[in-house]
């Protein structure tokens, strides 16, 4: 049987088997590579062999697997108490004091517009300034709201979050990296 690349191929055990048509050319089967362009046995790790037809034994990590471990859970429990601290608490709670009601008011606000647009056509097709009608104002006050928003919470994250979470941040980073013996 032939592939669409013009390469035989078999099942294995009869006449058109691969192994009988590198051997026809030549070749014997232990130095037939595998062609395959999506297959990285290297990048994979599985079918390396080494010398002997064996699998290839992994590579060790430079630290010990349980040096690595102890620094893991060490780091773990870095990240843990940064969480407790009331310095995290802060900026957590600066950050829920400002997202809650203003996603509050936001959802209030669309949701108001749609009702009001399937309920009281009426009204949202009421004129305003020529053909510009109260339907047409709302919606662009959506895009209008949706930018003031987007200001205020970069505005708020600028000037009451972002100095105490980045410090916060270099102040667990020191302490993993002497954890973890200076390495990152």
């Amino acid at each position: 049987m032939q592939s669409s690349n013009g390469r035989h191929f078999g099942t294995g055990d009869g006449p058109g088997s691969s192994v009988d048509n590198e051997e026809e050319q030549g070749v014997t089967s232990r130095d037939v590579r595998h062609e395959d362009p999506w297959h990285d046995t290297l990048t994979a790790g599985w079918s390396e062999l080494d010398g002997a037809g064996m699998p290839a034994p992994t590579v060790p990590h430079p630290r010990g697997e349980g040096e690595r471990e102890i620094a893991a859970a060490r780091a773990r429990d870095v990240y843990l108490a940064v969480q407790q601290s009331e310095a995290f608490q802060e900026v957590r709670s600066r950050y829920r004091r400002f997202v809650v009601p203003g996603v509050a008011a936001f959802l209030f606000w669309y949701v108001g517009y749609v009702v009001t647009a399937t309920a009281a056509p009426g009204l949202m097709a009421r004129p305003v300034i020529g053909a510009v009608n109260v339907g047409m104002l709302a919606g662009l006050g959506q895009f209008l709201s949706t930018f003031l928003l987007t200001w205020a919470y970069a505005r708020h994250a600028r000037l009451r979050r972002d100095r105490p979470a980045l410090e916060l941040r270099w102040d667990t980073q020191e302490l993993t990296r002497g954890i973890q013996g200076g390495t990152s």
